[in-house]
């Protein structure tokens, strides 16, 4: 394991620490991990005159569906020949995750030369951890020039770090109940949260099925223009296909795709605003190349385990959604989640499956334990409580049928934790 240097030369970082050791100081420079507002940050990003160059720059937010939103138009740039960046998180296994430039992960040695670069830039200016990362991945964009700069949406919109930019375009992806501590607690207050991403006259693609007032109300007021899924674009889902129109195309008979519908029907109109031609031979091809890590991710057969990071309840009733989809002979749960969640609501739109429930304490420093997750299920449910997310999934596979299904989900952590789980069990 890492170490940083010994006390007295913690505040001397230097392109000889490891990228390890960096992410572990990073965490020392902010007393708190989230902190609220623009202006540090605006002030380190202006220091380091971080610009995108003639990149057409597109901001994503939303409670679910950003990661996967971001992976469509990713992939849609690249098979369009159009070079592209992404920036989104949390990562899953590894922090170089969070910047892709043309697909491809950076190298260690870039993102400390970038971190040294904002170390220089911010003086005595406290920046948490995400706002430190996010500006050394903008700095490293800037360097890696590209046609288009994707953002993602750490947390809310309005006061995220990364709408520090001026986007060309913005997207919201879905509106539900999340983070209500610091964005609101019913889904009119955090819309207007996310429409912080706005500006005036601008695109802005809502893939929102069903928008707030709140929401509706911004758009007006910033006179955005704005392009709503369920009016201007749509999908329909049929036995083994789906459809998806908008102004200018209409798609029949498009193959099912691995991860979320809205967010894939998203994604197709983003691209058609960003001006890329769509038909349907590349829709297809499209759809059946895009997938990401963590979203209804089966990582082994006999029996199928599918490892998603849904944690709130807009996630776990389109996981439930999937999960119904699936031919299995006995269903089996593995949870783990951080404490600052709304257990019980997420929890819920699962309860009615016929399920045995692995619960597992999530050994971070936020993590709820195995035993606040079983308090808070009835004494008939099929319940066993582990102290490692390991254990549990262990287990789970101890115990199932070859045709069995084991979902493990509740959290970016919780995927983590069991991917390495299956590392070591194999």
């Amino acid at each position: 394991m890492s170490q940083i240097p010994h006390k007295e030369d913690q505040d001397k970082p230097n392109l000889s620490w490891s990228l390890n050791q960096w992410l572990e100081y990073l965490l020392s420079i902010h007393t708190q991990s989230i902190d609220m507002g623009l202006e540090r940050t605006k002030g380190v990003f202006d220091t380091l005159k971080i610009h995108f160059g003639q990149a057409k720059v597109v901001l994503v937010a939303g409670t679910n569906g950003k990661g996967t939103t971001c992976r469509v138009v990713e992939k849609g740039l690249l098979q369009n020949n159009k070079t592209v960046a992404v920036y989104s998180s949390p990562h899953i296994t590894d922090f170089k995750e969070r910047l892709r430039i043309n697909d491809n992960l950076l190298s260690d040695e870039q993102f400390i030369s970038a971190f040294m670069q904002v170390e220089k830039a911010r003086g005595d200016t406290p920046l948490t951890y995400f706002e430190f990362t996010t500006l050394a991945a903008m700095y490293l964009m800037m360097n890696n020039q590209t046609d288009f700069v994707l953002l993602e949406v750490g947390l809310g919109g309005r006061l995220d770090a990364v709408n520090v930019v001026n986007p060309d375009m913005a997207v919201i992806t879905s509106i539900g109940l999340d983070h209500q501590d610091w964005l609101g607690d019913t889904r009119d207050q955090i819309a207007i949260e996310k429409a912080g991403v706005f500006r005036p006259h601008l695109p802005v693609i809502i893939g929102e099925q069903d928008p707030p007032q709140s929401l509706i109300n911004e758009v007006d007021r910033l006179a955005a223009q704005a392009t709503w899924q369920g009016r201007d674009f749509t999908f329909q889902a049929d036995q083994n296909s789906w459809h998806w129109h908008n102004t200018n195309c209409d798609f029949d008979e498009l193959v099912t795709p691995m991860i979320p519908m809205q967010n894939v029907s998203t994604g197709l109109e983003v691209l058609h605003r960003l001006g890329i031609d769509l038909n349907q031979h590349k829709v297809n091809q499209l759809i059946q190349q895009t997938s990401l890590p963590g979203r209804f991710e089966r990582v082994l057969s006999q029996p199928e385990v599918i490892l998603d990071v849904a944690h709130n309840p807009q996630a776990t009733s389109h996981l439930k959604e999937r999960i119904n989809q699936c031919q299995f002979k006995q269903l089996r749960l593995v949870l783990a989640m951080l404490a600052d969640k709304d257990i019980s609501a997420s929890i819920a739109p699962l309860e009615a499956l016929n399920a045995t429930w692995y619960l597992a304490s999530l050994t971070v420093p936020r993590g709820a334990s195995s035993k606040k997750l079983k308090s808070l299920f009835n004494d008939d449910q099929k319940v066993i409580d582990f102290e490692t997310v390991s254990d549990a999934l262990n287990r789970a596979i101890k115990e199932a049928d070859p045709q069995d299904l084991i979902v493990v989900f509740g959290s970016f952590f919780t995927v983590c934790q069991a991917k390495e789980a299956l590392t070591h069990l194999r």
